[in-house]
């Protein structure tokens, strides 16, 4: 696993992103990609590959996400995505962001339960 803790970026949107370092196999036209996530959120995630993909691809994911409340260290996703956005790094590899276009709720809802543990807890009306 190739994990270390997020960094946190304060966002204001429905589904923050965090920046993460997950293991993450994108599959594109045949190519095999393996690779980590820089940020991820329940809608999609920012990875760098060594291979340009136009956007609009359709991609097949494996997310491998760490459950620390489950027996297992790990939990596989898959899911289908696309590429909304490719930027050339000038070095042979592309940043790409992906979105998850095809996701389960269940998956979804895993992906936002380890995201929370990184974000800031809304006060509590009690403590207000």
């Amino acid at each position: 696993m190739i994990s270390k803790t997020p960094k946190l970026k304060i966002e204001q949107r429905l589904y923050p992103r965090v920046e993460a370092n997950l293991a993450l196999r994108v599959i594109a036209n045949g190519y095999d990609f393996s690779t980590t996530t820089k940020n991820l959120s329940c809608l999609g995630a920012y990875c760098r590959i060594n291979k340009y993909v136009p956007p609009f691809t359709k991609l097949n994911i494996k997310l491998n996400l760490p459950i620390a409340s489950s027996g297992k260290n790990e939990s596989v996703l898959e899911c289908k995505g696309v590429v909304v956005r490719s930027d050339d790094e000038g070095d042979g590899t592309f940043n790409i962001a992906i979105f998850f276009n095809s996701i389960e709720n269940s998956q979804r809802h895993k992906i936002s339960q380890y995201l929370k543990q990184f974000l800031p807890q809304e006060p509590s009306v009690a403590s207000r």
